[in-house]
C-alpha cells in the first residue's frame, strides 16, 4: 500500500476539525496535522507522526496551544520497544506499539493496517500510549479491533465501543459519536 492523502473530518466530540497530510509507503506511515477543538476548552493542536516499519509508532511531535498557554511533547518509541515522553522514561507504555492521540481518527489506523483487519478476520488486543487532548498527557490505555467485515472495525476500550467505517487504504471514514469525513 503506498500513497499520499490529504483528510479532514468534522470531529463532533471536540467541535472542531482535523486535517492530516498522510504518506503510506509499504508498511510504514508519515503524517503530519492539524487539529481545532472547542471542547473541553477551545484549542489548537499541531502534530507530526513517524511510524517505522509495521506501522509501529517511532515519534510523535505534538503543541497544543490553549487559552491558558502551550504545552509541547516528544513521544519516542526506540527499537527495543520502550518509549520516552519528552525525553524522561515512560515504563508503564513499555510494550506499546502504537500512539493514540484522543479524539484523532488517523491514529486508529496503525494497528488496522498492521493487522489488516479491514480486509480479513481476525482480532486483536492493543496497549496504547494515549494522549489527552488538549493537555497532551500520556496514559497507557487497552484497547480492542475487530474485523467486522469489508473495510469495518470495531474499536473497544473498557466499555466503550465503535465500529469504524474504513476506506481502502484503512483510513477512518466514519467514526460514530467522534468524526465523520468530509
Amino acid at each position: 500500500m503506498t500513497g499520499s492523502h490529504a483528510v479532514t473530518w468534522a470531529v463532533e466530540e471536540s467541535g472542531g476539525y482535523e486535517t492530516a497530510w498522510i504518506d503510506i509507503d509499504g508498511s510504514t506511515l508519515r503524517a503530519r496535522g492539524r487539529v481545532v477543538g472547542t471542547v473541553p476548552e477551545p484549542y489548537w493542536i499541531t502534530y507530526e507522526l513517524d511510524t517505522a516499519e509495521d506501522f509501529v509508532t517511532r515519534r510523535l511531535l505534538a503543541t497544543a496551544d490553549t487559552a491558558s498557554g502551550t504545552v509541547e511533547l516528544e513521544l519516542c518509541r526506540a527499537l527495543d520497544g520502550r518509549w520516552t515522553v519528552n525525553g524522561a522514561p515512560a515504563p508503564d507504555l513499555d510494550g506499546a506499539l502504537d500512539c493514540d492521540l484522543g479524539l484523532s481518527p488517523l491514529t486508529n489506523t496503525m494497528p488496522v493496517l498492521r493487522h489488516a483487519l479491514q480486509r480479513r478476520p481476525g482480532e486483536r488486543d492493543f496497549l496504547m500510549a494515549w494522549i489527552q487532548v488538549p493537555g497532551l498527557v500520556v496514559r497507557p490505555n487497552r484497547q480492542t479491533y475487530t474485523h467486522l467485515g469489508a473495510q469495518r472495525v470495531r474499536y473497544a476500550s473498557g466499555t466503550y465501543r465503535a465500529d469504524l467505517t474504513l476506506d481502502a487504504d484503512g483510513l477512518v471514514v466514519t467514526y460514530p459519536g467522534l468524526a465523520q469525513r468530509m
